[in-house]
């Protein structure tokens, strides 16, 4: 069983990171109840490598799909996210979102005939994972509506990936004595929620 960890936890609070510490808690959580799991990790400084596609960069990848070459670099994290069992994302909420490395890492993994395709019915998930959970945190409240939430719910579908979950550990600068309850509070989500995946 492989869970993909996709660490995006950037921030300027470094190991104090608040989104950080959720995804500790979910990651200590689930290998206490599957040890025999694989944790494959794409960790932040990968994330913040990755250059956004340009349209020479789009006509060499497609060129490459147009002829089934998915071992091609380009779709190495396509490759890792298509096979996992299960995956976790773990990304602060900013800007009402979360940071563009994440972002450009989507564009990675999007890729049409890898992870997913079209037929006459419309797109159709091509990946292995059965659930994907997405961590964040963010000093403003928690919105029904949250744009990354959002995405990752109706990203999900379009991988095919079952079941999405979520925790959000928000409104933690909005009075800053509450804070350290809120995520703790937060945090129990996470390891309750990873418990069963």
């Amino acid at each position: 069983m492989k869970l993909l960890f996709v660490d995006c936890c950037i921030s300027q609070r470094e190991n104090d990171s608040r989104t950080r510490k959720l995804a500790e808690a979910f990651l200590k959580a689930f290998q206490e109840n599957r040890p025999e799991a694989e944790i494959q990790t794409v960790p932040p400084e990968t994330l913040l490598a990755l250059k956004p596609f340009d349209a020479a960069m789009l006509d060499e990848r497609d060129a490459l799909a147009s002829v089934g070459a998915w071992d091609a670099p380009v779709f190495s994290l396509a490759r890792q996210f298509r096979a996992a069992d299960q995956i976790v994302v773990a990304a602060p909420f900013w800007d009402l979102s979360f940071p563009a490395a994440l972002r450009t890492y989507i564009e990675y993994v999007s890729a049409n005939g890898l992870t997913y395709h079209y037929e006459a019915d419309g797109c159709h998930g091509d990946c292995r994972a059965e659930r994907l959970a997405y961590l964040t945190s963010g000093g403003d409240f928690e919105r029904e509506d949250s744009v990354g939430v959002l995405y990752w719910r109706q990203l999900c579908a379009m991988f095919g990936v079952g079941q999405f979950d979520y925790v959000f550990a928000g409104g933690l600068d909005i009075d800053p004595a509450k804070a350290p309850e809120q995520l703790e509070a937060a945090c129990a989500l996470a390891g309750k929620l990873a418990e069963t995946f």
